[in-house]
């Protein structure tokens, strides 16, 4: 069998000294990509090639974080085996990558009753978002959508047999559709490979339709790292099916070339490398960040995290507060994947970092949102959250009791939770907006109406959490105060004596700051 010719050409390769870590020659890339010679048996299963990228190269990450200051840790991780460089995550890449353009049915199952019934929204509401994901990637268009109740969204079919049936006829009569996409969280791999079977295309779940998504939106090494790892779930439910396959074959259970391993273990072993590796990397940029964030701390930047669900406005807000005219925005869903950090004046002058995170979204597994963990860290370090709700939405409730439940679910600091500021977004959108939650704020940040007021809601709040205060201090102008003043405090107002030569200076300035003001400048 071609399959198990495959795994025999790399066994010898697996067997070096960092056999149970990761493979380390391009070489063997070349080897494991290249296809086998003709011979009688079976044709290798397609999917199979995804698993072969486990075996390639791993070389250093730490060109990344030179000059982040993490030397030390450097230093004891340079016999780490775990290490992933740019061009082995650009493959994993390409290999993992569903087809450019799908001809998409969906279909929504719609629970009647039970702990899965939602309660919050529609059928009709969801089925619009489940279209929308479909929509956001390039290449793919929906040819037909089909709402479907169902009493047992457990059972591996979902449906009825009647329903399951009526489904089956509907798919197979419409012409050209290429994927089904099974509007749920997580389909069982048993589920899928049925699917697979009955309908005769690639089948998909909202997980590995938003993971396309993020793909398709990925920039940086994080965010490609962090994709790589939610990946693995469905690496080993392909493997899974494969395997199924090849046992019904006699093959998955053949030992290979004398290991002692058989082609499932050794796919499974490929599998738990390559997660080692993805994890090991995310750890060493999850440090850097941390660098990062201290070094902030030392600045005394407060930082407030934007967040909110997924294309509700919160880059287009943070342009608006900072001007940051290198801020694009774009009417998409999940736009923003990695953190990025833009610096702004409140009405004291204090100056303050708004992180812009990833959008959230409903039923998605704890999986996915666990692999971005290191992105989503930020906030739990904040000084303050701003929740931006787009209050032009129909499920507007439901996305702020989604939003609520994932920053439960992450632990985040009951301090932060309780002066979080909801802000009221899109107002523009809505005829005869009237405000119905009075502690939350009203602003159209395209149109930059409500602003001034969020920017001193921000500002009362952080002046809160950070222990800053306003003092009035008296400077000597023919000395170095007022500039230190300016660089390390927030100069509200300047009152200056031309006769005397001084000036009274309000500042709004941390304990800290102001320690290190009287030690420079003692008995001032």
């Amino acid at each position: 069998m071609t399959a198990l010719r495959r795994v025999l050409s790399w066994f010898p390769v697996l067997q070096r000294r960092r056999a149970h870590t990761c493979l380390t020659s391009s070489a063997t890339c070349r080897l494991l990509h290249k296809p086998p010679p003709r011979a009688g048996g079976a044709a290798c299963p397609s999917q199979l090639r995804a698993f072969t990228l486990s075996a390639c190269r791993s070389r250093d990450i730490t060109d990344d974080l030179r000059g982040s200051g993490v030397h030390e840790e450097e230093e004891e991780d340079e016999e780490d085996d775990y290490f992933i460089d740019d061009s082995e995550v650009e493959e994993l890449f390409r290999l993992h990558a569903p087809a450019q353009q799908h001809r998409v049915f969906v279909v929504h199952p719609d629970v009647k009753w039970g702990s899965r019934k939602q309660h919050l929204t529609t059928a009709e509401l969801m089925m619009a978002e489940a279209v929308g994901l479909v929509n956001t990637l390039d290449n793919w268009r929906v040819v037909e959508q089909l709402i479907l109740s169902t009493k047992t969204p457990e059972k591996k079919k979902i449906f009825g047999k009647g329903n399951f049936q009526t489904l089956t006829d509907k798919i197979r009569q419409t012409a050209g559709i290429t994927a089904v996409f099974v509007n749920v969280e997580r389909l069982l791999p048993s589920s899928e490979r049925e699917f697979e079977e009955a309908w005769g295309v690639k089948v998909f779940d909202r997980y590995s339709v938003v993971l396309h998504i993020f793909r398709c939106n990925a920039r940086t090494k994080e965010a490609k790292l962090q994709i790589s790892l939610a990946e693995i779930p469905l690496l080993r439910s392909r493997l899974r099916n494969e395997m199924a396959n090849l046992d019904q074959q006699g093959g998955g259970s053949r030992y290979i070339g004398g290991s002692g391993e058989t082609l499932v273990e050794v796919q499974q072993r490929l599998l738990r490398e390559r997660e080692m590796k993805i994890r090991s990397a995310l750890e060493k940029l999850r440090r850097k960040r941390s660098l990062l964030r201290s070094q902030r701390r030392h600045k005394e930047f407060p930082t407030v995290s934007v967040l909110g669900y997924t294309n509700c406005g919160k880059t287009t807000l943070i342009k608006a507060l900072t001007g940051d005219v290198g801020l694009q925005p774009r009417n998409q869903l999940f736009a923003t994947l990695d953190v990025t950090v833009h610096a702004g004046q409140l009405p004291s002058h204090m100056t303050v970092l708004y992180v812009d995170t990833i959008g959230f979204l409903s039923q998605l597994p704890h999986r996915l949102i666990d692999s971005f963990s290191a992105t989503l860290e930020d906030i739990k370090h904040s000084d303050l959250l701003v929740h931006v709700r787009d209050i032009s939405h129909p499920e507007t409730v439901n996305q702020k009791v989604n939003v609520l439940r994932v920053l439960k679910n992450m632990q985040i600091p009951d301090r932060l939770m309780s002066s979080m500021i909801e802000v009221h977004n899109k107002t523009d959108l809505v005829d005869n907006y009237q405000l119905l939650e009075p502690d939350a704020l009203p602003i159209s940040a395209l149109e930059q109406r409500g602003l001034d007021r969020l920017r001193t809601a921000v500002e009362d709040e952080v002046v809160k959490s950070t222990g800053k205060r306003v003092l009035e201090l008296s400077v000597d102008l023919g000395s170095a105060q007022l500039s230190w003043l300016y660089k390390e405090a927030a100069v509200q107002d300047v009152q200056v004596n031309a006769d005397e030569g001084s000036a009274v200076v309000t500042v709004l300035i941390s304990a800290a700051a102001h320690g290190r003001y009287r030690k420079v400048f003692p008995g001032r």
